[in-house]
């Protein structure tokens, strides 16, 4: 299984286990099924409309309808891994997902940018249209099709990338990765702490979320491979940083910085 390492806010790289490329393929094939299904449902209740329409200014009224229907289709990805955590129905059911390059939460913008640079989701459908209407419209649809499939084999191509990113990915600064890893590094940033702790460090509150991901995906690292030089790479940037003088080991003075982030952010 591949291993994709990401430098965090600290410039520390932290592993994160990248899908095969077989479950990439199933999660795209899955919800190109949901896609298709969706447009030939909102096609045939498009049709029925047009049957049923009457009036002047019946072809305005169709395309404002046409148009709304077809917004969940077109807006499928996006909204989906905005609102699901960076993941679709297909990603969920296969276990991977949208992280930014530096291990935290993509923002709306990296989401937006990688869903306007899907060159290879999109490609598939443009074909199968496409192809049918070849006489009418003539020998420019084969021109188009053979742009839609350099598209997906320059997706394919770039899949197969250090980082295992498409186009998109990379523009929009995003990896995929399996959900059960990313589960062990950021959703266990936040942890029980007792009401009556005492944070060392209230400096912690200064760094963003995206740095608080950062620094438990360290721990989690320097944990699964008793990496002690990575906690004191780590220990000496933060305190340089938020300018903390104390003698904690690097591994402790980390876990106290994360608990007081909890106790602090909750109170």
């Amino acid at each position: 299984m591949s291993i994709v390492r990401i430098a965090t806010n600290f410039n520390i790289d932290i592993e994160f286990t990248a899908p095969p490329f077989y479950r990439r393929l199933f999660a795209w094939v899955i919800d190109i099924i949901i896609q298709v299904c969706y447009l030939v449902v909102a096609l045939r209740f498009l049709s029925w409309i047009a049957r049923t329409m009457r009036g002047d200014d019946g072809s305005m009224k169709m395309w404002a309808i046409s148009m709304v229907l077809l917004l969940p289709f077109l807006l499928y990805h996006v909204v989906l891994e905005i609102t699901m955590d960076g993941q679709s129905i297909g990603k969920k059911l296969l276990g991977i997902k949208v992280v930014s390059e530096n291990g935290g939460r993509p923002s709306i913008g990296q989401f937006i940018i990688r869903w306007l640079i899907r060159t290879s989701d999109y490609t598939l459908l443009f074909i199968i249209i496409l192809i049918p209407y070849a006489q009418i419209f003539g020998p420019q649809v084969y021109w188009g099709v053979a742009g839609a499939l350099g598209l997906l084999i320059a997706d394919l191509v770039l899949v197969n990338t250090r980082k295992q990113q498409r186009l998109g990915d990379i523009l929009a600064h995003t990896v995929l990765i399996n959900t059960h890893q990313k589960e062990k590094i950021t959703d266990t940033v936040f942890l029980e702490v007792s009401e009556h702790y005492v944070p060392q460090f209230p400096q912690i509150m200064q760094l963003s979320d995206k740095d608080i991901n950062s620094l438990k995906g360290i721990i989690d690292t320097v944990k699964k491979h008793k990496d002690h030089h990575m906690a004191l790479l780590a220990s000496e940037k933060i305190k340089a940083h938020l300018h903390i003088d104390t003698p904690l080991e690097p591994e402790e003075f980390l876990q106290v910085l994360l608990k007081d982030y909890n106790y602090l952010s909750s109170n």
